[in-house]
């Protein structure tokens, strides 16, 4: 008897996973980062990120009734939507702002292109997006102390403060109620140091309090956590704990995660000195470890389906991140610059694959 062969479209070889496999894997490998937040800001964290979570997965399944197509909640993706865009709202935030993020993240971002695997932009970031626009606020104020420090995790900051009584409210407000990177943001303002000077007698407390954020005490509240910030940002810890797993499962692929840490050291490092203190080595790891960086370069920017399908393009897109988030966070009016970023990086996905897809074998050229 012959042979018989099959014809069939790619893939030929298939690894066993599936979507469910890879978003559950997605959603374990952020445990990590919830438990930190939970020890750092309590329950009220935990309940943040399941409201979050589960309004996204009941969006979801209404969305998909109401379409008359299959109910697909099952797999994870809803779920780990709702929890990335939960992890980007501070603790401080009203209960209903996760809910209302997550409904806007599924129904906007996701089920009104298709659903799953036909959204050209992240769904979670699209509805942070859509939170700090509508209600900038309560994004970006009310922030709650981490557990054994400052809303800042700099705890020096909060006794300058206290030495100095007569500083304008903008002023004190900066040191004791901000986040690591409104300090960094502020104090690029020539004319708030200089009332800080002032107040301090001449002492160079702009300085002082710049050198603070690169410190190794800073450094290492910035690395295990206790500090201010959204929910999923707390700990660069357990979001590399996180990382390594999802990174030793094949889940995430290197490049993009690479590329946009290393174009944000190299850049910091050459300009993200602010008045007369210029470059520091210790400098690129602020940036790295403040924010949302971490959370941003492995959890969101190596999402199957917004990202670039080629290893160049993946390259590009990296690089392409870390340039837009250090022009935001120097330059522009925020001083967060992970979500935009990758937002606009996703923009640019499709165009990215058509310039770096490779030539078909045995293609002629015209």
């Amino acid at each position: 008897m012959k042979d018989k062969y099959l014809v069939s479209a790619a893939p030929h070889v298939h690894d066993g996973s599936s979507i469910k496999n890879v978003m559950w894997n997605v959603v374990l490998a952020l445990v990590p980062a919830l438990v930190f937040a939970v020890y750092y800001w309590g329950l009220r964290a935990l309940m943040l990120s399941l409201t979050g979570a589960l309004s996204a997965v009941i969006a979801e399944a209404l969305i998909q009734k109401w379409r008359k197509v299959p109910i697909t909640v099952h797999d994870g993706s809803a779920f780990l939507t709702g929890l990335l865009l939960a992890f980007n709202i501070h603790v401080g935030a009203p209960i209903w702002l996760p809910m209302v993020g997550a409904v806007f993240a599924i129904g906007v971002g996701k089920q009104v292109f298709g659903g799953l695997g036909n959204n050209p932009v992240n769904p979670a970031l699209l509805g942070r997006a859509f939170l700090l626009a509508s209600w900038p606020t309560r994004m970006t104020a009310g922030w709650v102390a981490a557990k054994g420090g400052a809303i800042s995790g700099i705890n020096n900051l909060s006794r300058i403060a206290t030495d100095l009584p007569s500083l304008s409210p903008k002023a004190y407000e900066l040191l004791t109620g901000a986040t690591p990177l409104n300090v960094a943001k502020t104090l690029r303002d020539t004319s708030f140091v200089a009332e800080i000077n002032a107040k301090a007698g001449g002492l160079e407390l702009g300085s002082r309090i710049l050198s603070s954020l690169t410190e190794m005490e800073t450094l290492k509240s910035l690395f295990w956590g206790n500090i201010g910030g959204c929910i999923g940002e707390v700990s660069a810890f357990a979001l590399l704990l996180g990382a390594a797993y999802l990174l030793v499962r094949n889940i995430i692929e290197w490049r993009i995660p690479l590329f946009y840490i290393g174009t944000v050291f190299v850049l910091s490092f050459f300009f993200g000195g602010i008045g007369e203190n210029g470059t520091s080595l210790m400098l690129p790891f602020f940036h790295i470890f403040a924010g949302g960086l971490l959370l941003g370069a492995f959890f969101m920017a190596t999402d199957y389906t917004t990202t670039p399908y080629t290893k160049t393009g993946r390259i590009i897109f990296g690089i392409g991140c870390g340039l837009l988030t250090i022009v935001i966070r120097l330059v522009g009016g925020y001083p967060e610059g992970v979500s935009y970023s990758i937002l606009l990086m996703n923009v640019f996905t499709p165009l990215i694959d058509k310039l770096t897809m490779p030539k078909s074998f045995g293609k002629v050229k015209k």
